[in-house]
């Protein structure tokens, strides 16, 4: 699979966000468009998906970012015709879904560590021990983590809202504590926090702002507001930054359930440790012919021709095994009601 340096495809994603005139809209949408919304992980990939799939098709779908939790909760509630989510549903979640779920994984990315620290001009290294201390309040002026910096309280800016993000976050940070942090969508973090905000881009605003703040984005935010990023310690031991290639050694092993979803990436032995996938929330059932059609046609063309844009925007692909085996789960199972 062919990989990019950081420099190389950091220039990917400027050309990519200053070429894309889609924005992403409020809910309401046109009769002819997809309705789509949730988690703020894959934004840049969706923004890409949009502008190459309109490009090609004429059509275009709508998505907003409202996070993970409120992609599944707006799709729970009929209010999406698909939502986006890097969280699996919890099982009371999935059974409020009228008519059948399937889940389909469209790429996988990094959580960037970013943090402003003025006057600080090498990396940031941050070992596993560092780490959870500073998200559990025991870490708390950058002195402490390393003599040669700035005696500085540590700024800790998490999100506000239900969050895919906070959740890989959280769930890497439980299994490297032996349980010390619970994982979570919205946790308790048992201490002072400085600041919370909705979405990966507030986040990376208020971090940009604040010297000393750390907090936790998708690594294309990270880029899109020139943040430096932290070098994170691996379960080898190697301080590795958010890079496509680190990310694509981190999900190389990844096993798949019969659902598509995947089984647990607690603390990959090598590449990038803090690394996830994304998932599409789509119904079984429609009672719409035209809305059927045009979700089949759009899962179709992003597990084909949209894979090939995933890498120019930091994202891996699916494994072509697998996103075939979507696209025919879909052609099977994807039915108007009452079929």
């Amino acid at each position: 699979m062919k990989t990019w340096k950081m420099h190389n495809w950091q220039r990917l994603i400027a050309a990519t966000l200053t070429s894309t005139t889609i924005a992403f809209t409020t809910i309401a949408a046109s009769a002819q468009s997809l309705r789509g919304g949730g988690a703020s992980f894959p934004e840049l990939l969706y923004k890409r998906y949009n502008q190459e799939y309109e490009q090609e098709t004429g059509e275009r779908f709508k998505y907003s970012t409202i996070g993970s939790g409120g992609g599944i909760r707006l799709f729970t509630n009929q209010v999406l015709d698909f939502g986006s989510t890097t969280l699996i549903p919890t099982p009371i979640e999935e059974n409020q879904i009228e008519g059948g779920l399937l889940m389909v994984p469209t790429g996988g990315s990094a959580l960037a560590i970013v943090y402003n620290l003025k006057d600080v001009t090498t990396d940031v290294r941050l070992s596993r021990e560092q780490l959870v201390k500073i998200f559990t309040g025991q870490i708390s002026n950058w002195k402490q983590v390393n003599s040669r910096y700035p005696d500085r309280k540590i700024q800790v800016v998490v999100r506000s809202d239900s969050s895919g993000s906070t959740f890989v976050l959280t769930k890497y940070l439980r299994k490297i504590s032996d349980g010390e942090i619970a994982a979570s969508r919205e946790p308790n973090w048992g201490f002072d926090i400085f600041a919370t905000r909705p979405q990966d881009s507030g986040v990376a605003g208020e971090v940009r702002r604040t010297d000393g703040a750390i907090g936790y984005v998708q690594v294309g935010v990270a880029l899109q507001n020139n943040l430096p990023v932290a070098r994170l310690e691996n379960q080898s031991g190697r301080y590795v930054r958010p890079t496509l290639e680190e990310t694509q050694k981190a999900l190389s092993n990844i096993k798949f359930k019969e659902d598509f979803t995947s089984e647990e990436i607690n603390d990959p032995e090598d590449g990038y440790p803090l690394v996830s996938l994304t998932w599409l929330l789509v119904n079984k059932k429609y009672l719409n012919p035209t809305i059927l059609e045009n979700t089949k046609d759009l899962l179709r063309w992003i597990l084909t021709k949209g894979q090939t844009f995933n890498e120019e925007v930091g994202y891996t692909q699916i494994p072509e095994d697998i996103a075939k085996q979507v696209i025919e789960t879909a052609d099977q199972e994807l039915r108007v009601i009452p079929y």
